[in-house]
């Protein structure tokens, strides 16, 4: 005893004669032995913190405990620095959004609650395929799309870098699309992503525009199913819309695999003065997939609304030019949109009448910038080289399509929200499984050091006394 250190097993016995003494230390001898025999692997460590000590390299919790507890044990992982697979699922939203900004904080990513599939670094967690390496990094607050996505693109003969699911709720309003977010960044940093693609149930209409703002910025393709939610359209610069799950992995393996025009953060926000109400929706529609709402407005001054007692925008712009000055002068208003409509009963001059009013603006303010759509042909009577002439001396960007005007314009996006501390790219060297223990067999059959922990409720399921045990704790 007095050569015991910190490491070594005590073991004193009280027995009635030497005899029992002795049957009782042979017991124990018997139990070591298949201890030695056994190893490490026979061993289960009944807390996180000792499952760490054993794979401190292990960078992932997975947990699959009761949903009650998951939130708990979640955040013992993120205190450990230590990125967390939740696939419990019945955790309370709120815990999750505090799980979830305390990782954004700490530069961690919690996948979940109720997230059934991720491919993290080769690794599978969950339900997941076996696919092979490749291009394409995916996330989805969809398991089941996540693997049908992963599944089609290895049956076309490519691969994914990354597949990160998010969890059923992120991009729900009270959440935020936190780890969408998060994901979104890593994959645009990572060099073994060329595309990526988005996929989720229909999200809140806030956060998806949060979300395509921010992979409009990314400098790489990116393809977008949001299952039941309208198309904007087919593309929007470096964006792709798709229809279907398989539709997404034909489309990310068809576009080039060359940077996309990153967007320009720029501060302010945009209008929109139309005189065609069709071409204001079309743009509307393309805005309103990537931009913020309180970043933009759409004004179609052809609408019952403005005409009463004028004529329409296409013959008289009086208010169009009112309109064009007051918004100029706003500091914060950066981008205004026009369309210029030619053809036989249309203003003779559009371009000449808009002119004197963009340069006097840009002159003004020279930060401030003005796109102008323009509709007709070479055979209209107000010359349609001539128009586009006079708008670009007088500083303005000309396109020919709606599309372009929306790509143009949503290159300038307003500054993306702080994702928090960056993720850091970095190989899966060990995970701790805590929970279902078929995710721990997978691990070890992916040739993953992996730990499995005996875990039990804390304060043996009773709740009051947890819940004591717990202030305690942070006491």
């Amino acid at each position: 005893a007095p050569a015991a250190g910190p490491q070594d097993l005590l073991i004193a016995v009280k027995a009635e004669s030497d005899a029992a003494a002795g049957e009782a230390l042979a017991r124990v001898d018997a139990l070591l032995q298949v201890r030695r025999t056994g190893g490490e692997q026979d061993f289960r460590p009944r807390s996180l913190a000792s499952a760490l000590k054993m794979l401190p390299e292990a960078r992932w919790v997975l947990i699959s405990v009761p949903g009650r507890h998951a939130a708990g044990v979640a955040e013992e992982a993120l205190d450990h620095g230590r990125n967390v697979f939740l696939y419990s699922d019945n955790v309370p939203i709120e815990s999750e959004v505090a799980l979830k900004r305390k990782a954004r904080e700490r530069g961690l990513l919690v996948l979940g609650p109720d997230c059934g599939t991720a491919v993290i670094g080769g690794m599978r967690f969950g339900f997941a395929n076996r696919v092979r390496r490749g291009p394409v990094g995916l996330i989805g607050a969809s398991g089941t799309g996540l693997q049908a996505v992963m599944s089609h693109l290895h049956t076309l003969g490519s691969g994914i870098s990354q597949a990160i699911g998010t969890g059923g709720r992120d991009l729900a309003a009270e959440v935020g699309g936190i780890t969408a977010l998060q994901a979104l960044d890593l994959l645009r940093r990572d060099p073994e992503t060329e595309v990526i693609v988005l996929i989720s149930k229909p999200p809140a209409r806030e956060v998806a525009a949060r979300l395509l703002g921010l992979a409009r910025s990314a400098g790489k393709p990116v393809v977008v199913y949001f299952l039941g939610a309208p198309l904007p359209g087919r593309r929007i610069g470096n964006l792709r819309f798709a229809a279907s799950l398989s539709e997404a992995a034909e489309l990310a393996i068809q576009i080039p695999a060359v940077p996309g025009v990153p967007g320009v953060p720029v501060s302010g926000h945009l209008r929109g003065l139309f005189s065609g109400g069709t071409l204001a929706q079309e743009v509307l529609l393309g805005l309103s997939a990537v931009l913020p709402p309180e970043s933009y407005q759409i004004l179609d001054l052809g609408d019952d609304e403005y005409t009463v007692g004028r004529l329409h925008p296409m013959i008289d712009q009086d208010l169009r030019l009112r309109l064009l000055r007051q918004e100029a002068a706003d500091p914060q208003i950066s981008l205004i949109l026009l369309d210029v409509v030619l053809g036989e009963g249309s203003h003779a001059d559009p371009a000449g009448e808009l002119a004197p009013a963009i340069e006097e603006a840009r002159s003004r303010r020279p930060e401030l910038e003005v796109a102008a759509l323009v509709i007709g042909t070479d055979e209209d009577p107000q010359d349609l080289r001539h128009q586009i002439e006079t708008l670009e001396r007088a500083g303005a960007r000309v396109f020919r399509t709606a599309g372009e005007l929306v790509d143009f314009a949503t290159q300038r996006l307003p500054e993306s929200e702080e994702s928090g501390k960056p993720v850091p790219l970095e190989p899966v060297r060990g995970a701790i499984n805590v929970g279902l223990e078929s995710f721990y067999d997978s691990l070890v059959a992916q040739g993953t050091p992996a730990v499995q922990v005996e875990w039990k409720p804390p304060a043996g399921g009773n709740e009051t006394l947890a819940a004591i045990l717990a202030r305690m704790k942070s006491a």
